[in-house]
């Protein structure tokens, strides 16, 4: 079994069940839509970063960093006992960027292409036969 097996496994077993008690059991008006992109762990178990997503503005954005640092302690233990891990890694929150990101780099291609069609510059296909 290689190094990194282990820690990537209980990542994935962390944000399935952290994905559950968010939908199930967290009542917290402040949680807004919140998706679970990925939890990295450390080598040692002890600490595991959670990513997540917002639908909505800064605003959700903010509520749902506060909601989440609030309800930490709950969930850290019941990932504890649900995964029957000998000690609860702590668990930190994190927004993920790379959405948000990506969004902004396919709104620039967009805005490239269009540029290039109301230039009358090359076609985007340029797998169609040319006349």
């Amino acid at each position: 079994m290689s190094q990194g097996s282990r820690p990537e496994r209980v990542g994935e077993q962390i944000r399935v069940e952290l994905a559950t008690l968010l939908a199930r059991e967290v009542k917290d008006p402040g949680i807004g839509f919140v998706t679970l992109t990925t939890v990295r762990v450390t080598a040692d178990l002890q600490l595991a970063r959670v990513y997540y997503t917002v639908l909505g503005d800064d605003k959700a954005r903010r509520d749902t960093a506060r909601a989440l640092d609030r309800a930490t302690p709950f969930l850290r233990r019941q990932v504890a006992s649900r995964l029957r891990l000998r000690r609860a890694p702590e668990l930190a929150f994190h927004y993920d960027e790379t959405i948000a990101k990506q969004e902004r780099v396919e709104q620039l291609l967009r805005e490239i292409h269009e540029q290039q069609a109301a230039a009358g510059g090359p076609a985007q296909d340029d797998d169609e036969p040319h006349d």
